[in-house]
């Protein structure tokens, strides 16, 4: 059953919804799952509780504030250019700490879930037992932003706000948001390649080689400068390969996270 916690964020009281999911026990890994630019904790449906069962692990799954069940952005309230920093630096260290998490956490991110897992990693090693990562962002690419534009002008008249609407309270303040970050010109500028010498944790990078919203440059930019990466090159796969090819993904965290643990 979904609960929610409260925290203090940016000098005001936040509710964050969040779920455990998995084994138990202080031997179990801790699998902390970030969600991507439009998600919640609803939207990763069962496959957080697979994942966990087949790695015999406890999982963590929680709506960023603005998401989901989470407290709503306010109205009219933008995401900054330093908004994935905000959430690895602030966000996630105040929902561990709020839970009382002190053991080091496996951070399975997706999209700018896995660019936050990233930042994490390298600004507070301590928490960070490893990375699995699905398409996630270390520069913006071309192909981001003209995907994020077709969304854009897509949005008013699609399916995806219908879809948004049953996972979070205030989708059009989520969609809007991210949205406009993306498309703006000070965030072209964003780039987090030379945080990266900062991580030394084990990583396994995955990328689906049918992402409409990123390519190979991303994750083969993080294995040039973290030396603990392994690559997973998916193909029939696009921006959501837990989605696309669960098992693929499901196998690779499991081999990924027993292996380097027995190290």
């Amino acid at each position: 059953m979904n609960q929610a916690v409260a925290v203090d964020w940016r000098g005001r009281r936040t509710s964050i919804e969040f779920g455990w999911v998995g084994a138990s026990g202080a031997r179990a890994p801790l699998l902390v799952f970030l969600h991507e630019g439009l998600g919640s904790l609803a939207m990763w449906k069962d496959f957080p509780a697979q994942l966990c069962d087949r790695v015999g692990a406890r999982g963590l799954v929680y709506s960023r504030p603005g998401y989901g069940r989470s407290t709503p952005r306010a109205a009219g309230e933008a995401l900054g250019t330093d908004y994935l920093h905000r959430q690895a630096d602030e966000v996630l260290p105040a929902l561990l700490d709020a839970l009382d998490v002190a053991q080091p956490a496996w951070l399975f991110g997706h999209s700018d879930g896995g660019s936050i897992a990233l930042l994490a990693a390298g600004r507070h090693p301590a928490r960070v037992a490893g990375l699995v990562l699905l398409a996630p962002h270390i520069f913006v690419e071309d192909l981001s932003v003209a995907s994020i534009a077709q969304a854009r002008d897509a949005y008013p008249n699609g399916k995806l706000r219908g879809r948004l609407a049953r996972y979070h309270d205030a989708p059009d303040a989520v969609f809007r948001a991210w949205n406009d970050v993306w498309l703006s010109p000070a965030f072209r500028r964003w780039n987090i390649t030379d945080e990266l010498a900062d991580i030394r944790c084990p990583v396994l990078a995955i990328q689906g080689l049918d992402d409409a919203y990123g390519t190979l440059a991303q994750i083969r930019g993080i294995a040039e400068r973290v030396g603990a990466t392994e690559l997973l090159e998916l193909p029939d796969c696009g921006h959501s390969a837990y989605r696309d090819q669960p098992e693929q993904v499901i196998a690779a965290t499991n081999a990924f996270i027993h292996h380097r643990r027995q190290r």
